[in-house]
């Protein structure tokens, strides 16, 4: 008898794991609904009541049930981020791009160690780029142009291997652009418009503290 409900019982923890994990990805995205103003309607569908968000329109999931994608450009959403967006751990596709959104990028998109693609282009971000996203050692592409973003670069983000786009240009960057790592293929471009931004990062150069 032991031996049976043991089994029955590991069964069902077993067969409820998906819908926990599910439920915890909802939840995550449900905090970035409630966090953003939708004039279209585009996330009618995140419904809090359903167990699984793979049913929502603009996320995709894996064979898994694991939130890969969210892809919200050109949505019309203003609002801001939440740091609960680090706990969708699988997503490789972040889309945010052209919206209106403000405030700061959360430290906590340093956790989503799947990442390939960040897309907050075209937005009003403010503050500095985390150093937490040098912890995205899966990332391919980094847009974050065309926003108010200010500070220094991070040296951080140069020990991404796998880094082969990005474009911080049109925002209020200052300091050095680093030279070293994955940034030794990129151009000027990918940084013009950046007023206070003072070229390449040069070995032994004084540290400027007036940039912060």
């Amino acid at each position: 008898m032991g031996l049976k409900w043991g089994t029955m019982c590991l069964m069902l923890v077993v067969g409820f794991l998906p819908y926990v994990f599910a439920d915890y990805q909802g939840h995550a995205l449900f905090s970035l609904r409630r966090n953003l103003k939708d004039p279209e309607n585009v996330l009618q569908s995140w419904d809090p009541t359903l167990v699984n968000p793979c049913t929502w329109f603009h996320v995709t999931c894996n064979s898994e049930n694991q939130v890969v994608r969210v892809d919200l450009g050109n949505a019309g959403l203003s609002g801001s981020l939440v740091p609960e967006l680090g706990d969708l751990h699988s997503l490789q596709y972040l889309e945010l791009s052209k919206n209106k959104l403000v405030g700061t990028i959360p430290p906590q998109l340093g956790k989503l160690k799947s990442l390939i693609s960040l897309d907050l282009y075209n937005n009003n971000f403010t503050g500095q780029i985390p150093a937490s996203l040098g912890d995205l050692k899966s990332l391919v592409f980094l847009r974050l142009n065309n926003n108010s973003l200010r500070g220094r670069i991070p040296n951080e983000l140069t020990g991404l291997p796998n880094l082969k786009v990005v474009d911080f240009s049109n925002n209020s960057f200052c300091g050095t652009i680093p030279t070293t790592g994955s940034f030794a293929r990129f151009s000027a471009k990918s940084f013009e418009n950046n007023p206070a931004l003072n070229g390449p990062e040069l070995l032994g150069a004084p540290y400027d503290s007036s940039c912060h």
